[in-house]
C-alpha cells in the first residue's frame, strides 16, 4: 500500500498563496495561481468553493428572486429571508431538515449542506448579492488541474473546498466538493496497526483532511486566502472524483 502513496516527507507544510486579487467572472484561476507561487510536483492545492463560483459568474441578487408561498411558509419558521429560501430551493434536490434559522438539504450535486451551500459573506460589497456553489467542481478541479500542468509542468492536485458542519459535532471546517489527481479516499482495511492487528474498515477521507488543514489558513472572515499549497502530505495518486465522499442514502444515518 505504501508503494501506492506519494513518499511521506519529514514535514507536511501548509503555504497560502499570497496577492490573489478579487476574483470577478471569466478570471483564470490556474493562471493567477501559477503568477504567484512556484509549485512542485505532489502539490495539493485548495482553492475555496467562493473564487471558484466567482469566476463561473455565480452570483446571484436575491432582489431578482420571487419566493414562492413554499418559500414564504419557510422563511417564517427560521427567520430567513424569503428570496434567500426560495434560492435554496432552487439549488436543491431535497430538503432534509428545517429548524431554527437552519434548512439543510441535498444539493442537485448531491452533498448535504446547509442553506444549499449558498454563501453571504466574502461574495462582495453588495449585501444583496449571494454565492451559489460552482458548477460542476470535479470538472472545474480537473480543468485547473490540466491548466496548470500545462503551465508548470508538475504533476499537482486540486482540491475545491467548503465549509460545512457535521452530524453530532458543533461547528464547521472545510471539505472537498471538487478533486482532481488523486483518490479522495484511502482505504486502509487490510494494512495492520502499531500492534499486528489487520484493519478491517479502515477508511480515511483524505481530500476532507486536506481541506480541513487548509481552512486553517484560510480563515472564514478577513483573511484574504483562498488558495493553499500543502506540501508533504501522503495521498493516493489517481482519478477521483468528491461524489466517493458522499454516503449511500441507505447507509446514512443521519438522514431524517
Amino acid at each position: 500500500m505504501f508503494k501506492e502513496c506519494e513518499k511521506l516527507t519529514s514535514e507536511i507544510r501548509i503555504i497560502p498563496v499570497l496577492g490573489i486579487p478579487l476574483i470577478k467572472e471569466g478570471d483564470n484561476l490556474a493562471k493567477i495561481i501559477f503568477d504567484r507561487i512556484e509549485l512542485q510536483d505532489t502539490d495539493i492545492i485548495v482553492i475555496c468553493e467562493t473564487v471558484v463560483s466567482k469566476a463561473q459568474g455565480r452570483l446571484v441578487d436575491i432582489n431578482r428572486i420571487n419566493p414562492s408561498i413554499k418559500a414564504k411558509d419557510i422563511s417564517k419558521k427560521t427567520g430567513k429571508d424569503p428570496r434567500l429560501v426560495q434560492l435554496i430551493l432552487d439549488e436543491s434536490k431535497e430538503v432534509l431538515k428545517i429548524g431554527d434559522s437552519v434548512i439543510v438539504v441535498e444539493t442537485k450535486d448531491g452533498n448535504i449542506c446547509a442553506s444549499a451551500g449558498i454563501d453571504v459573506s466574502n461574495v462582495c460589497g453588495n449585501t444583496s448579492i449571494v454565492g451559489l456553489l460552482p458548477i460542476d467542481p470535479d470538472k472545474e478541479a480537473e480543468k485547473i488541474r490540466l491548466e496548470l500542468k500545462k503551465l508548470s509542468k508538475k504533476e499537482v492536485v486540486i482540491i475545491i473546498s467548503d465549509t460545512q458542519g457535521r452530524p453530532f459535532r458543533s461547528g464547521a471546517i472545510g471539505v472537498a466538493i471538487g478533486v482532481s489527481g488523486m483518490k479522495p479516499l484511502w482505504k486502509r482495511a487490510g494494512e495492520k496497526d502499531l500492534y499486528g492487528y489487520e484493519l478491517k474498515s479502515s477508511i480515511i477521507a483524505t481530500a476532507d483532511e486536506a481541506a480541513s488543514a487548509a481552512s486553517l489558513l484560510m480563515g472564514q472572515s478577513n483573511e484574504g486566502i483562498p488558495a493553499v499549497i500543502i506540501r508533504g502530505a501522503k495521498y493516493i495518486k489517481g482519478i477521483g472524483s468528491s461524489k466517493e465522499l458522499l454516503r449511500e442514502k441507505e447507509k446514512d444515518l443521519f438522514r431524517p
